[in-house]
């Protein structure tokens, strides 16, 4: 057993599957593992199981949230908790000092926390190692959807890919690969010369209007709302739209049940499709990034 964590006190709050196999993985290299937000049968054996964050967190050197984060009140996801997980204040103030705490994306609240209780703060689900990787498991998570829910094939098919960053060029590549004809949507021109160069038609938002009126399938994954009411009005009436972006999306789901679209919600979906792939990749990635950061940060107790 690898001991390079030892002495290293971790509490792992919420997550699904991938952070199981994270759970393991931590325990192999030697820290103590506190977990909550999981019932002890799914947790495996050197990992300590306690009910709520503040147990967790009681003199915690890190700590790990899942990649989808926390509401605007502190609910963590934890699809295999009994009860509501929630992440307090009171929770934070036990951490022990300039405590590491990593997650996807963190809310207001906790960026202010930072600032007033002095932990470091990692916000990873936009770190290209992570977002790159799990490219791959969302692709094929939103190539699924989209068999399930056409009556055609992919082949042949006219799709658009909204956004050309991490999830649209895995997604496009793919798409290309499986004989669709494949439109991609940006803002960067940058972004626009390599979709050209992948063999994919370009186009910028001020034409998505009449490229959503004969598209087959439109995948969306830009977080801002571009799939409004007034693009939605011109939509080909037979199209499947699958919106890949952070909750609540970048569509107009309102609007899109009102004109009888049909519209898909999928965030999230390496853990759903493919948790064990997902699970690895995470139990591959935090790890390093914890002695990386633990290391940095003591240099600069040190020298600071």
């Amino acid at each position: 057993m690898s001991s390079v964590l030892s002495g290293t006190k971790i509490a792992v709050l919420g997550g699904d599957d991938r952070e199981i196999i994270l759970i393991s993985e931590l325990v192999k290299m030697g820290a103590t593992v506190v977990v909550a937000g999981f019932p002890k049968e799914k947790v495996g054996h050197g990992a300590f199981v306690v009910k709520n964050a503040e147990e967790a967190c009681k003199d915690a050197q890190v700590v790990i949230l899942p990649l989808p984060g926390t509401d605007n009140e502190g609910v963590v996801r934890a699809v295999y908790a009994e009860e509501k997980l929630v992440l307090t204040e009171k929770a934070i103030q036990r951490l022990a000092s300039h405590a590491l705490v990593i997650i996807g994306s963190a809310r207001p609240y906790l960026k202010e926390w930072a600032k007033k209780y002095n932990f470091t703060l990692l916000e990873v689900i936009e770190m290209d190692e992570l977002a790159i990787l799990n490219s791959i498991p969302t692709a094929e998570g939103a190539i699924k959807i989209a068999i399930e829910e056409t009556p055609i094939t992919i082949h042949g098919s006219k799709t658009c890919v909204i956004g050309f960053g991490r999830v649209g060029i895995t997604l496009a590549r793919v798409l290309k690969a499986l004989g669709a004809d494949v439109t991609v949507v940006a803002r960067n021109g940058g972004q626009l010369a390599r979709a050209y160069e992948m063999g994919c038609i370009r186009a910028d938002f001020s034409s998505l209007r009449d490229v959503i009126s004969h598209t087959d399938i439109c995948f969306n994954t830009v977080p801002d709302m571009v799939l409004t009411k007034d693009i939605l009005k011109y939509a080909n009436p037979d199209i499947v739209i699958i919106d890949l972006a952070t909750q609540p999306g970048g569509t107009d789901f309102e609007a899109a049940n009102r004109y009888g679209l049909k519209a898909i919600l999928a965030p999230g979906l390496p853990g759903k499709v493919a948790p064990v792939t997902a699970g690895k990749i995470l139990a591959d990635f935090i790890p390093r990034l914890i002695i990386d950061e633990l290391t940095r940060m003591d240099k600069g107790l040190l020298f600071g």
